[in-house]
């Protein structure tokens, strides 16, 4: 049987204010346990929630970045259920009315450009932590600690609708919704500390089937490499277990890294079992149309706005101008390179940021911001290509040398202390050609019987007479010329 897999992505962005939700403690990262939890984020009696508006100003952010509607009024609820790590035994969200309703999010799969509907995205706060390991009770006895300084912090769970069909489609849209929430810098997005973290749910389907199937919910993935591994196994386990005659159970599952599969871990509630309601405590949460301006008015430069803008001003290809767009630093790194070079020239500012920069990048698990090549020093680089002073290959060369520092990453520099300008002198480039070609009569010969290889082999012969520093176009032109 042919099988259509059904994915709907929860993503929890972790909001990128100094304070909780409902409470002045602090959100900051790496406090010792226990320490940034106060009395309103311990459920105390008598304690009473406040809203951060800061965290309704990154919401309503998103949600003009999302193209999506901002509710005017919308209303805070409790989620009941119990666990050891949520004091209240009731978690403050949105249900029936979300700030931030419907909206989509266009991104590319590698080439191909794929648009994903949105539902919505509430505000909400997070549980605390249970820490598992390395606590023994008073005999001795396995026993889990808890942590509350993540009780409180300002949580914007945005829920996609479920239109994904594949692993890769899945690991695209979380990639785009990443970068764009760092981009509005709402979020910081760092993953380890568990600011940006995902649900996959996942169901399978005979093709041509109106009807989804029973989906399973994969709760806090912290890696797009991980959220891609768990719904393949997913969608895998389902499968077999369908296809053996069993029945896929609606639950909640836990991806284990280390064995590369997915188990359970309880039965997947539905809405009626939280017994949501108006929480009494929290006026409706009113949203003016000047607020919203207010907002809109301190927005960047939106990545498709910027896509567009690339492919308009610097004739880019929308490929090239999507992968440029993909995140904010990259975005202004390219801009800067590009406007260092001669008009025309955006093409090779581009082919090497996502070539020769991206590789050395990616080879130092370093991000674009903390690269030692400034926009400054590759524009630099790459004008002595535009220029005729330095070949693409030995271009190469010389970004290496600035990369480790040589000569204060100074590109001309570089070039004159090593003698790397390029040989453009045509007599020079002609009497290393007469001799390559008097040397070898049998490679020429090929070349005239029509082997077209025979003159790559040539052209071969002269770049290594001239160590690498002839002009290449040049030796092609002459060497044609002499050769017909």
């Amino acid at each position: 049987m042919n099988w259509e897999v059904v994915i709907g992505l929860e993503t929890h962005v972790q909001l990128s204010t100094a304070s909780k939700i409902f409470s002045g403690s602090s959100t900051r990262f790496g406090a010792p346990a226990n320490m940034q939890a106060n009395a309103v984020d311990l459920a105390l009696p008598g304690t009473l929630p406040v809203m951060n508006r800061g965290a309704v100003e990154r919401a309503i952010k998103l949600g003009l970045a999302l193209g999506s509607h901002i509710a005017p009024r919308s209303i805070f609820a409790r989620k009941n259920y119990f666990y050891p790590d949520l004091p209240k035994n009731y978690q403050i969200s949105q249900y029936e009315i979300p700030v931030v309703q419907g909206g989509s999010l266009t991104f590319f799969v590698g080439e191909r450009e794929m648009t994903i509907n949105l539902t919505r995205a509430h505000l909400e706060e997070d549980a605390g932590k249970s820490l598992h390991d390395d606590f023994a009770g008073p005999h001795g006895e396995k026993s889990t600690g808890i942590d509350l300084n993540r009780a409180g912090t300002p949580l914007l769970e945005v829920v996609s609708e479920p239109e994904m069909r594949s692993a890769e489609e899945a690991v695209a849209y979380a990639k785009a919704l990443h970068a764009l929430v760092v981009w509005l810098g709402i979020c910081d997005g760092n993953m380890q500390e568990g600011s940006f973290r995902i649900d996959a749910n996942v169901s399978v389907r005979p093709v041509g089937q109106k009807e989804f199937g029973t989906r399973t919910e994969t709760k806090n993935v912290n890696s797009f490499r991980f959220l891609e591994r768990a719904i393949q196994y997913e969608v895998r386990r389902q499968i077999e277990l369908i296809e053996d005659g069993g029945k896929v159970v609606q639950e909640t599952r836990l991806y284990d890294p280390d064995r590369d599969e997915t188990r359970s871990m309880r039965s997947k509630e539905d809405a009626h079992d939280y017994r949501y309601f108006p929480d009494p405590d929290l006026p409706p949460l009113v949203i003016a149309p000047d607020w919203i301006e207010r907002v809109r008015a301190d927005m960047p430069e939106l990545p498709a706005a910027k896509r567009a803008r690339f492919e308009a001003d610097y004739g880019l290809p929308a490929y090239d101008a999507a992968q440029l767009t993909g995140s904010r630093d990259t975005a202004d790194f390219f801009e800067a390179t590009a406007k260092a070079l001669p008009a025309g020239q955006a093409k090779l500012a581009a082919n090497w940021i996502m070539g020769e920069l991206a590789a050395a990048l990616n080879r130092e698990e370093m991000d674009i911001a903390r690269s030692p090549v400034s926009s400054a020093q590759l524009g630099k680089l790459l004008a002595r290509i535009a220029d005729g002073t330095i070949s693409n290959k030995i271009a190469r060369d010389v970004f290496a040398a600035i990369w480790q520092g040589e000569n204060g990453g100074d590109a001309d520099a570089i070039i004159e202390a090593r003698g790397l300008k390029q040989i453009s002198d045509t007599g020079a480039i002609g009497k290393m050609i007469d001799d390559v070609l008097a040397a070898n009569p049998a490679i020429v010969a090929e070349y005239r019987a029509g082997k077209e290889k025979a003159f790559n082999s040539l052209v071969g012969q002269v770049m290594k007479a001239a160590k690498g520093k002839a002009n290449p176009q040049q030796v092609n032109e002459l060497l044609k010329q002499k050769l017909a």
